[in-house]
């Protein structure tokens, strides 16, 4: 069983950085990941080209799975900027 999905986004992250936080979250036990795609019309070079990211885990996921996810988000959010949650 899992959780409600989790969705999160940042406008100032670029494609492969979003890729590669994906790669990451999937490294951790039950995480599974999707990228969303953009919903915006017009084409701005200054925005993602992703919509966001949706994540989920197991509802009986222990504190440690729950804080290495933190610890992922935490470390690009710090590099790109704070992430925003629908």
């Amino acid at each position: 069983m899992s959780v409600k999905p989790h969705e999160i986004f940042n406008s100032q992250m670029p494609l492969a950085v979003y890729r590669e936080v994906a790669a990451h979250l999937r490294q951790v036990s039950g995480v599974e990941v999707v990228l969303l795609p953009q919903t915006s019309e017009v084409f701005d070079y200054q925005q993602s080209q992703i919509g966001g990211l949706q994540f989920h885990y197991p509802s009986d996921a222990d504190e440690g799975i729950r804080q290495r996810i933190e610890q992922i988000l935490q470390y690009y959010g710090d590099r790109y900027g704070a992430w925003v949650q629908r």
